[in-house]
């Protein structure tokens, strides 16, 4: 079974389960460190998502996300999360939006360029 190391845990973690449940902050990140599961401190974590809804017009950017994992030929189902019934209804319509222009594409790789890429990317 592959296995990954999620953040700077030190934990290995199937790959198959990655994602599927939530890790707790004695495996994940130390929040009262301002970090975040990724290893992004909290408060640049918040700029990148300002930055997103800024280049995509909304603050409402799960149906982004979900529209931008079904744009991917080897995605046959998306499994969100809600909490409430409208986070529901959101998520259903975020499969009708028209898939992500060059444009929204290119800004959302200028964001993580600026923000993320130097902490997440060498995570890889």
């Amino acid at each position: 079974m592959k296995e990954r190391i999620p953040g700077k845990t030190g934990r290995a973690v199937s790959e198959i389960g990655l994602g599927t449940w939530q890790l707790g902050t004695k495996w994940g990140a130390s929040f009262d460190k301002g970090e975040t599961f990724s290893g992004v401190p909290y408060e640049l974590g918040l700029e990148a998502a300002e930055a997103l809804k800024q280049a995509f017009g909304t603050e409402a950017l799960a149906p982004v996300a979900i529209r931008w994992v079904l744009m991917h030929p080897e995605v046959s189902v998306v499994i969100p999360g809600a909490s409430r019934a409208s986070q529901v209804a959101d998520n259903v319509r975020a499969a009708q939006l028209p898939p992500l222009t060059d444009a929204q594409m290119q800004a959302a790789e200028g964001i993580y360029d600026q923000y993320l890429r130097e902490i997440i990317h060498p995570q890889w």
